[in-house]
């Protein structure tokens, strides 16, 4: 079981002193985030790709590969490559290439985004995200896997004898999630490829979240990839931990109710007791991470997102030391005791290599 954290890399007033750190600051900070979580043990650090204010993360791929500069084992994701407003082709190129950067610790999350703006400045219509989805993974998916494409499609020019450079490290293709959070399109879309499948869940109630991976997991087995309980998937969490309960509600209370995401709306005991969101002690964070279990089933990947709503990096850093420390060692070993042992771990480079070439080894 893979655990880690995502980041959507707003820039947020910090409610409890008023401050907005700048850009600069943030984009730095998400650096030091990624560190600090190879440093107390995680495995996988994602950052999501924004295109509008308040949101840094416009280049997902440079930062990503500064980060693989600086780290030796942690696996580089995303929370979202938008495939409706990205061309296949620049996302095909850009992650192949830090897929060559980092050695192969790497993996990419499609998604569509939650900002109807960015399609219209990117030649796009909101109204086509589905069928952009589709049709632009189905691109993507080929020119991975083929040396020669020859394409022609709905939303982009055609390709005549194309070839995508660089091709992808010892021929394996990046392993792809699909992350979604209510579309079941997308569920379909990544069990017909066999691809990895992440409820984002960090908004909706258990039972949505268990409705969206129960599909992916019929449709994954009716593809042929597998078993529905041998189904990749991935889910999404947020956390606030401080040694006692009353403490981190106290704490998280102004950065909970000032968000921008979910501020002003249902009070922050309604938000917990609804939806994955946990803040109380790394007990406590624990109890309820082992209980998505009961409605996920097996699962690969556990993500969650700590750096938001103006947390300061301070706040952030001790977070990642409680998670890294007290939290995450005992989830590791109350899955694997959990985890029958036909359900397979989350795909890597490595794995991947071995499956197809078991003599080769990774470069150095």
């Amino acid at each position: 079981m893979q655990f880690g954290i995502f980041t959507v890399g707003d820039v947020t007033t910090d409610p409890t002193t008023g401050r907005t750190p700048t850009e600069h600051e943030r984009i730095q900070a998400t650096v030091a985030i990624a560190r600090k979580a190879e440093e107390v043990g995680l495995d996988v650090f994602a950052t999501g790709q924004h295109h509008n204010p308040p949101f840094i993360p416009s280049a997902p791929t440079t930062t990503l590969a500064y980060i693989a500069a600086q780290t030796e084992r942690i696996i580089l994701s995303t929370s979202t490559t938008l495939i409706t407003t990205t061309d296949p082709v620049r996302i095909a190129e850009d992650y192949a290439t830090l897929q060559h950067l980092s050695n192969g610790r790497m993996d990419l999350m499609m998604g569509r985004g939650n900002t109807g703006p960015v399609y219209p400045w990117f030649g796009k219509d909101i109204r086509d995200g589905i069928a952009l989805a589709i049709e632009n993974y189905a691109l993507l998916h080929r020119l991975w896997r083929e040396d020669v494409v020859d394409w022609q499609g709905r939303y982009r020019t055609p390709l005549q004898g194309f070839t995508s450079t660089p091709r992808p490290l010892d021929g394996i293709a990046p392993f792809v999630w699909h992350g979604s959070i209510r579309s079941p399109e997308i569920a379909e879309q990544a069990a017909y490829y066999g691809d990895g499948f992440f409820s984002n869940h960090i908004f909706w109630p258990a039972s949505h979240t268990k409705q969206m991976v129960a599909l992916y997991r019929r449709r994954f087995e009716h593809y042929g990839h597998g078993s529905a309980d041998q189904a990749i998937v991935g889910l999404g969490g947020q956390v606030f931990m401080r040694k006692n309960s009353q403490d981190a509600v106290r704490e998280f209370r102004p950065y909970f109710d000032n968000a921008p995401v979910y501020g002003h709306g249902p009070s922050l005991e309604e938000f917990t007791s609804q939806t994955p969101l946990t803040v109380g002690s790394p007990q406590e964070v624990i109890e309820k991470t082992l209980g998505f279990r009961e409605y996920a089933g097996d699962y690969q990947r556990q993500l969650w997102l700590l750096d938001h709503a103006g947390l300061p990096l301070k706040t952030v850093l001790e977070q990642l030391d409680i998670l890294g420390e007290e939290v995450v060692p005992v989830l590791r070993k109350e899955f694997a005791a959990l985890k029958p042992a036909h359900v397979p771990d989350a795909p890597t480079h490595a794995s991947q290599l071995a499956a197809t070439s078991p003599e080769k080894e990774l470069v150095p």
